[in-house]
């Protein structure tokens, strides 16, 4: 599966509706190139990151246009950092199906970027890249959204606003299309 080249980051806020069986034509995907380096997971809906703080994702290249997948956490009460790897293998434009490596070989989920882009002005302000991604319930999880920022301060109060507001558009408001509660994940 190749992306086009000319995959450029959205300067507006804007969400495609999950699941993703069939493509959005209006729905252009980042390259696996965008997606790589390091995130971190400003708010969400899955109740696993309540009880954890500092939440980041790594992405890394791998053959295929897979991407490796480090997530590294910290529990609210602890200073160790706990991490879950897997391999994402794309399954559609912007969709991946998750497999664990090593003891979480056996866990799986699906993934999907609703939206991406960059806001800011480069020569006022650092530029704010930002994710939504949705996943489908496991045995584990249930289905939900994380909000992804490239910086640790995270995206901002009015970015958030957004980008909540557009997730109700596409039917993923709180309490909607089995999303639960969005909220801020914490951070250090």
């Amino acid at each position: 599966m190749s992306h086009s080249p000319s995959s450029s980051p959205q300067k507006s806020i804007a969400l495609r509706s999950p699941p993703t069986s069939s493509p959005s034509p209006s729905f252009n995907p980042p390259t696996p190139a965008w997606v790589c380096g390091e995130w971190f997971i400003t708010h969400s809906s899955l109740p696993m990151w309540r009880t954890s703080r500092n939440v980041r994702i790594t992405y890394s290249p791998l053959p295929n246009e897979k991407l490796d997948d480090l997530v590294q956490y910290q529990p609210l009460s602890s200073e160790k950092v706990k991490t879950v790897h897997g391999v994402d293998t794309p399954t559609g434009p912007g969709a991946y199906h998750w497999r664990g490596k090593g003891w979480l070989m056996i866990a799986s989920s699906k993934w999907e970027i609703l939206g991406w882009g960059e806001l800011g002005n480069r020569e006022m302000e650092p530029s704010k890249q930002w994710m939504v991604t949705f996943f489908e319930s496991t045995l584990f999880t249930p289905k939900g959204v994380d909000i992804y920022a490239r910086s640790p301060e995270g995206l901002g109060d009015d970015i958030v606003r957004e980008i909540k507001k557009e997730m109700e558009r596409v039917g993923l408001g709180e309490g909607k299309g089995g999303i639960g509660e969005i909220f801020e994940v914490k951070r250090d």
